[in-house]
């Protein structure tokens, strides 16, 4: 599978493409500067020489040719990525990973974006397009480092039950990650918000949580 991850030269977009990759799939990284992209796509290849990632660069606009498209740009900057590419992405599942945060001191807190989460929003300035929301509540960087196991359950959320199946199997997909389907779109607010706490218990105790359901047999 080709797998578009718009502003995926951040820490998030990174460490989903450098899992996705030792999972199998052809990642295309995309930034505002094409130049960038390719060389920050070249260093993760780079970092894991015996993975043989395929992991390349391009532009936002280019990133839209792939079969699914992930959002992981800075959630302020999401709505102004997407809303140009709205044709493009017209008919294709778009996965929102972002998360409306603001800290203060040793905390994050969670903001409420317009139509209350960012997913949300997303899905109003792209109708076409089939969004879910899913990988807000995974360490960006230990994502990054594939000698690190990361073992975690991984909320999935969508109006589109055709883009709820995608993202849940893209998940599944990574060694460690369980997909777990949290119904509509609506909650996307819930755990988007919980990302904020998450983190101000992983920066409090100095550690890298993840999150993980008890009682819960996806079999």
């Amino acid at each position: 599978m080709r797998i578009g991850i718009l502003g995926g030269t951040g820490p998030a977009g990174r460490g989903l493409a450098v899992r996705l990759a030792a999972a199998g799939d052809d990642v295309v990284i995309g930034s505002r500067d094409a130049e960038r992209a390719a060389g920050i796509a070249a260093d993760l290849v780079a970092a894991w020489p015996d993975r043989h990632l395929r992991i390349t660069g391009a532009s936002n606009e280019g990133v839209v040719s792939c079969d699914l498209v992930v959002v992981a740009t800075p959630w302020d900057s999401a709505v102004a990525t997407v809303k140009p590419l709205a044709s493009a992405l017209a008919g294709k599942v778009v996965v929102s990973m972002a998360n409306a945060l603001a800290k203060q001191g040793r905390e994050f807190l969670a903001l409420v974006p317009p139509r209350g989460s960012v997913a949300a929003t997303i899905q109003s300035v792209l109708p076409e397009s089939l969004v879910s929301a899913s990988f807000h509540h995974l360490p960006a960087s230990e994502m990054e480092a594939l000698t690190t196991a990361v073992v975690a359950d991984v909320l999935v959320c969508s109006d589109h039950s055709e883009a709820t199946s995608a993202t849940v199997e893209l998940v599944d997909r990574i060694d460690g990650l369980r997909g777990v389907d949290a119904g509509s779109l609506a909650q996307a607010a819930p755990i988007e918000a919980f990302t904020a706490v998450l983190i101000t218990v992983n920066i409090r105790h100095k550690v890298h949580a993840a999150m993980q359901l008890t009682g819960y047999d996806s079999h």
